[in-house]
């Protein structure tokens, strides 16, 4: 079985899918992102990625975090999206969206320790409740 080539869209591409804020850009990441939402082409959003686009929307477009988080969530649930993460980047998001307190690599952070093999190391202490109450 032939590997198939999996996109790593940039931050970019992502915002101007989202936002639709610039029409001729706003189209080509649409053809692409219309075949991640069926499937038929495959991609990897890096965490990295994820991180900015959270930045970029809530601070610079002013997009309420319930809404970005929303956007990013649908947009990971394509069938086209292969994250090894991907089920944990959602559940990083819907903390986000929830907890006003904690910022997206904060969030990520909590979700990703709750595996029996991770373990959150950190000085932040509200931080640190947090996690445990996941």
């Amino acid at each position: 079985m032939k590997n198939q080539v999996r996109i790593l869209p940039d931050t970019n591409t992502i915002l101007r899918y989202l936002l639709e804020d610039e029409p001729n850009l706003y189209q080509r990441a649409a053809k692409v992102f219309e075949k991640l939402r069926t499937g038929e082409e495959k991609a990897v959003i890096l965490e990295s990625v994820l991180v900015e686009c959270v930045y970029v929307l809530t601070k610079f477009y002013k997009v309420p975090k319930q809404e970005t988080s929303s956007k990013l969530q649908a947009l990971l649930h394509y069938r086209g999206i292969m994250n090894d993460d991907r089920n944990e980047l959602i559940e990083a998001l819907t903390i986000f969206a929830e907890r006003s307190s904690l910022d997206i690599v904060d969030c990520i952070l909590c979700v990703k320790a709750k595996k029996p093999t991770r373990s959150l190391f950190t000085f932040d202490k509200a931080l640190m409740n947090h996690s445990k109450r996941l």
